[in-house]
Parts: structure tokens; C-alpha cells; sequence
């Protein structure tokens, strides 16, 4: 039985809510979505669906927390904090920022919870500290607000110490508005850190602290502090779509990509069994395909990664996720066959890459990127330059309407893809030093929209220039940024084998060989790696 199938089986028999179509968020249990305990004074009819609306709202199911606290809101309509709720679930603090019209639902919710004036200086301090956010949203920036929320709940924890739930919101607040600007940035993430591990030392089953713990860790340089709650946070949600995708995180940080490929179909198998029961969330489930896809191609699995490819192609449109103009599947779409070509170095099928129909400006500039490079490397720079041209008209409108922060990243594709057509003419020294400084910024990558590391394309670019020793050195950075990946592996062990380094090479080829264990790939870089090691 294929792993996918047999997912889905195993779901259907441990789990009744999965096999019964009439499933609703009401039914389900703090051993589903793990265990919240915030004390409201609304009445005790409804203080049950307030916590599963808390522990909803730390695995990011908002869809289902925000129909939760409104029916909290219908059933008790004293309870201020209700209306909390649904502030909260409107505010997505990790994923996007409100537009003005959710802002301003979010402002009139805060006002309805002040109206009804909370039984509780608690409470009362909940609701006043999400009103930094919401209100007057027009005269402040997003981070400004973000920022006086995040103080305020600092406050609210500062006072109420023995209060789980504000402890683990503000250190959520902390990672939603923390910003490498703010002076304060390294001192706040380190208090953050320290409320969290004490929050799970304290209540290993509290959803939050798990998820956050994931989240705060996720960079290349802390990602093992984050293996505990990537092992623990699925066991404690088992419900959440999100809950199950999220360990992938760390597990992806890390290299371990079986790991990462469960936790990603567990998740893909969840968002689909509660979008069928009318639970919300069905755009989720792309974010943990671009994980499993990218999983797939580091460890030989082409072919799986070539069924969720052809999988995706086949779906309907998907509804634009939160009305921010997001349509994940055509993101999808444009993300996974570009990754697919580059990391099988497959560079005619990378040049010929055609724009995704509906796609965004930012998703058409990855296309052009993918386009260039293909090009380059099947030895077409006229096209590569047309395509470059494409890349720098999308961020130049980018730039006028102000989208700033997709400008941004249109302007990486425009470097790389410059980088590429450099070397393409001849031009060596220009295109180290633009791959060279993207390098610098480079942060790891995990799935399969982050495209190929900068890194890693300045040591396959070294390789080609026949400058084995510097791309090696340059691969053993990358590799320490993104453990186990297929091509700096194979990379690594050719670069240290021009290099006259033969031991350290076998030790490369033997590591792509172990992560590849099991799979079917017919790559002829694993091909070559195996017939090298049986000669020794």
C-alpha cells in the first residue's frame, strides 16, 4: 500500500472524528487539540468551547476559532471575552498582515468586549492589551502596532506569572512583531525562549508551547533546541492540520527528511479530512506539500515528488485564502515544477518553463528566475536575457504600487537570475559577488518555494570554474545551513574529489547514499556515487 493510502486508512480507524462526516469542532477534545486551561467569567455553559477556542487558536486553526467564539458570543452574550476571541482569530500574527477591512471588524470586536466590561482585571487586561493592536490601525504601522500588543501582553505576564495562556501569548506576540531593527530584538527573543521551555517543562500538553517553541527555533543555527516540541507538538493536536505539519519545521532544519515527509502527508491527510466535514482550512494543506515535495527531492524520491506535482495540476481552483489575494494553488503550482527542474539540474525543462496562468507578479518573477538559469546552463543567453528583462519590469511595478516587501523578494530573483547571465558572458567575478552576498543573508531554506540556497549555486558556479577548493569550502557552509541536501552532498563530494581529497569525498558520497537509503531514484549523480563506493 502506498504510504499516502495508508495514511488515510490509519486515520479513518484510530480517529472517529476522521469517519464521521458530521464531525464538528464542538466534538472535539482536549486530547485532539491538547490542553488549555483559561478561566473566563462567562457563564459555565460555554466555558468548555472558550478553551477549545483558545487551543484552536495555538495550533492556527483560525477558520474553526473564530466560529467558535462566536457561537460562544450567541450562547452567552455577556462573555466579553468572546469577542476577544474573535479578534484574535482574525489576526493570523505568523502568516499575513490585516488588511483594513479585517482591522476594522477586529476594532469593532474590541469595542463590543470593552462595552460588556469584563467581570475581571484579567480579562479586562487581555482585551485592552489586543486593543493596542486593532484600534487606530489607520494612523500606525503594522510593526508598530504589533509592537504595542506585544508589550502590553509582556505586561499582562509580568503580573499574572501563574497564567499559562498569557504566558504563552505574549512569547507568540514576541515572535510576531520582533524585528532585527528593534534594539531590544536579541533581549526579547531570549525572555520569549525562557517562558517557553518553562510553559512546556510545566504543561508538556499545552498546544502553544510546543508550536511556539517550533517557531522561535526555526532558524539553521537553533533548529536541535527545537527537536523536543517537533517531537512532541503532533502528539498533543493530532487533529490540527497544523499541529502535524508544523514539527516538519525543525525536522527539515535538520535534514531528516523522513521525518519530515510523515509529519507533511499526516498534515495533507488532516487539512483534507476537515475541509470534507466543513471544519475550514483546505488551503493549508499546500504550505505542507511544498515540505513534502522538497523533502522528496533530497532523498531520492523523485517520482513521489512528481505525483504530488501531477496531483496538484489536476485540482480545481482553490478559494483565495483569507482575502489577501493568496491563491495557494496556483502558488503551488509555479513553486513545485520549478524546484522540481533546478534540483535535478533538468535546465531544458527549467528554460522552458511557461508563466503560470493567474499567477502574481512575485510568483511570475520565480518563473523567470527558474527560466534564466535554464537557459544559461543549456547555453541560451539571449533568452536568459529576456528573461532577466521580465524579472526587472515585475519589480519595477512592484515598486510603484508599493508592495514593498515582495519587491524585495523580486529583487533576489532579479540578483540571482543577473548572477547567472554574468557568468552566462563570461563575467565570473561579478556573478561570485552577487551569489556570494545573497549568500551572506541566506538563511536556510526548507521547502520547495524557498528555491535553491545562494549558497549553494556560488559553490556549483566554483565547480564549474574548475575551483574545486573554494567550492568545497563553500559547500560545507551550505551544508551546515541545510543539512543533507542531495545536490550540495554530491557537490561536496565532486568538488573534494578534483581536490585530490579522496577520503573526505567517499565520506560525502557515502552520506548521499545513507540519506537516499530505500528510494528508487534513478539520478545519475546517486548512480555514479554508488559504482564509486564499490570500487573502494
Amino acid at each position: 500500500m502506498k504510504p499516502f493510502l495508508f495514511l488515510l486508512t490509519f486515520l479513518w480507524l484510530v480517529s472517529p472524528a476522521f469517519g464521521d462526516e458530521g464531525q464538528h469542532h464542538e466534538e472535539l477534545t482536549a486530547k485532539q487539540l491538547g490542553t488549555v486551561h483559561f478561566p473566563v467569567s462567562c457563564a459555565d455553559s460555554v466555558k468548555a468551547e472558550f478553551a477549545r477556542g483558545v487551543a484552536l487558536l495555538h495550533s492556527f486553526w483560525y477558520e474553526e476559532a473564530e466560529k467558535t467564539f462566536q457561537e460562544v458570543a450567541k450562547d452567552d452574550p455577556g462573555c466579553a471575552m468572546a469577542h476577544w476571541g474573535v479578534a484574535m482569530s482574525l489576526w493570523h500574527q505568523l502568516w499575513n498582515r490585516p488588511d483594513a477591512a479585517t482591522l476594522k471588524r477586529g476594532e469593532a470586536e474590541i469595542k463590543q468586549a470593552k462595552a460588556l466590561r469584563a467581570a475581571t482585571d484579567r480579562e479586562r487586561g487581555y482585551i485592552a492589551a489586543l486593543g493596542k493592536f486593532y484600534e487606530k490601525s489607520g494612523k500606525r504601522d503594522h510593526h508598530e502596532r504589533a509592537y504595542a500588543y506585544s508589550q502590553a501582553m509582556q505586561r499582562l505576564h509580568s503580573r499574572y506569572p501563574q497564567d499559562h495562556e498569557a504566558a504563552a501569548f505574549y512569547a507568540l506576540s514576541v515572535i510576531a512583531s520582533n524585528s532585527d531593527k528593534d534594539p531590544d530584538s536579541a533581549a526579547r527573543k531570549k525572555d520569549a525562549i525562557a517562558v517557553l521551555e518553562k510553559l512546556f517543562a510545566e504543561e508538556p500538553d499545552h498546544p502553544g508551547a510546543a508550536h511556539y517553541l517550533i517557531h522561535i527555533y526555526d532558524t539553521p543555527e537553533m533548529a536541535a533546541q527545537g527537536l523536543p516540541a517537533a517531537r512532541r507538538y503532533a502528539k498533543i493536536a493530532p487533529m490540527a492540520p497544523h499541529a502535524l505539519h508544523m514539527p516538519s519545521h525543525i525536522f527539515a532544519r535538520l535534514g531528516l527528511w523522513q521525518d519530515d515527509i510523515d509529519s507533511n502527508l499526516a498534515s495533507i491527510a488532516a487539512s483534507r479530512e476537515s475541509s470534507a466535514m466543513h471544519m475550514g482550512g483546505e488551503g493549508h494543506q499546500f504550505h505542507a506539500m511544498d515540505f513534502l515535495v522538497y523533502a522528496y527531492l533530497q532523498c531520492g524520491r523523485e517520482a513521489d515528488a512528481q505525483k504530488v506535482i501531477e496531483e496538484v495540476k489536476a485540482m480545481p481552483p482553490m478559494k483565495d485564502m483569507y482575502g489577501e489575494g493568496f491563491d495557494p494553488h496556483i502558488a503551488a503550482l509555479v513553486w513545485f515544477e520549478a524546484s522540481y527542474a533546478l534540483e535535478l539540474h533538468h535546465w531544458a525543462e527549467a528554460a522552458g518553463l511557461q508563466p503560470v496562468p493567474g499567477a502574481g507578479l512575485a510568483d511570475g518573477a520565480i518563473t523567470y528566475r527558474v527560466r534564466a538559469i535554464g537557459a544559461v546552463r543549456s547555453g541560451n543567453l539571449a533568452q536568459a536575457r529576456k528573461d532577466l528583462a521580465e524579472i526587472e519590469s515585475i519589480h519595477q511595478q512592484l515598486v510603484e504600487q508599493k508592495k514593498t516587501d515582495r519587491a524585495r523578494a523580486v529583487d533576489e530573483d532579479r540578483q540571482i537570475a543577473q548572477a547567472w547571465v554574468d557568468y552566462g558572458e563570461g563575467k565570473n567575478e561579478e556573478a561570485l559577488k552577487l551569489l556570494r552576498a545573497l549568500g551572506e543573508k541566506d538563511r536556510g531554506v526548507h521547502e520547495a518555494s524557498d528555491g535553491v540556497p545562494a549558497q549553494e549555486m556560488l559553490a556549483d558556479m566554483l565547480l564549474e570554474m574548475n575551483r574545486s577548493e573554494d567550492a568545497l569550502a563553500q559547500y560545507e557552509v551550505d551544508l551546515k545551513m541545510n543539512p543533507n541536501r542531495f545536490d550540495a552532498l554530491n557537490g561536496a563530494a565532486h568538488a573534494a574529489e578534483k581536490a585530490g581529497k579522496t577520503s573526505e569525498a567517499n565520506s560525502y558520497y557515502a552520506k548521499l547514499v545513507e540519506v537516499c537509503a530505500g528510494s528508487n531514484s534513478e539520478r545519475p549523480e546517486l548512480a555514479q556515487a554508488k559504482a564509486l563506493l564499490a570500487k573502494k
